[in-house]
């Protein structure tokens, strides 16, 4: 004759435990992973919305005291756009820099060309970003 207690021995030995128990747990885990990859869904997207792509397609002197800079930008259509550009020296220094905003248009992308002033001779131009303001 058996003890009331040998199922639980045994049960406890070889790792048995109820099913509903485990199914429980594994109703838990899915609901928890289901929430965290909705999470990253929606961040992911929600940060990309609201991204400004800018594409510096060329510069060209203008003179000693100045440099044209061309660039595009590729944006959420009909939203406002402000742009940080800069024109540098032969060491990387910064010899003029300028902040421009454009009005919301329809368009995707837009193309641009900014002429900036600069204190001394600029060897080059560049965007340095630009945002939604």
């Amino acid at each position: 004759m058996t003890s009331p207690a040998t199922p639980a021995l045994l049960e406890d030995r070889y790792g048995r435990t109820p099913t509903r128990t485990r199914r429980v747990w594994w109703i838990v885990a899915g609901v928890l992973a289901a929430a965290l990859i909705g999470y990253l869904a929606w961040s992911t997207v929600a940060r990309t919305m609201d991204a400004v792509d800018v594409d510096t397609t060329g510069f060209h002197s203008v003179d000693a005291h100045g440099i044209t800079i061309d660039f595009q930008v590729t944006l959420r259509p009909g939203e406002p756009v402000a742009c940080a550009l800069e024109a540098q020296d032969t060491e990387h220094g910064v010899v003029g820099w300028r902040v421009v905003e454009y009005a919301a248009d329809d368009a995707h992308t837009r193309r641009f060309s900014e002429t900036i002033p600069t204190v001394a001779p600029a060897t080059t131009g560049l965007v340095t970003s630009c945002w939604i303001p």
